[in-house]
């Protein structure tokens, strides 16, 4: 079964709009750079994201969201602990985001 993986983000308020637009660039950019070990291909199977627009104002500060999926719990695993891909993405994040919040769900199990 899939995994989503859904991440949300506060970018801190001084954070200039091309720095921001260039790390949501660089956060889908991930789709294809993260690479898998065992197959040298790419293996997020979706990644998609934006800036908030709901009209609810329950964002609590959150700015953008982000949605990847994975065929599975492994390949979640080794994106969230090893893809040097990923881990160097987490490491350009310092300064920029004042909160992050991580969500991870197979469908349909509760």
């Amino acid at each position: 079964m899939s995994v989503t993986h859904t991440v949300l983000i506060q970018f801190n308020s001084g954070v200039k709009t091309e720095d921001v637009n260039a790390t949501c660039g660089r956060f889908i950019a991930l789709k294809d750079s993260c690479i898998h070990p065992t197959n040298d291909a790419p293996y997020i199977l979706s990644l998609k994201g934006g800036k908030d627009n709901s009209p609810e104002g329950l964002q609590n500060g959150i700015t953008h969201g982000f949605v990847v999926e994975f065929a599975s719990t492994e390949d979640r695993d080794y994106y969230v602990k090893i893809d040097p891909s990923h881990q160097a993405f987490i490491r350009s994040l310092g300064g920029l985001v004042d909160k992050v919040i991580v969500v991870d769900f197979i469908t349909g199990q509760f």
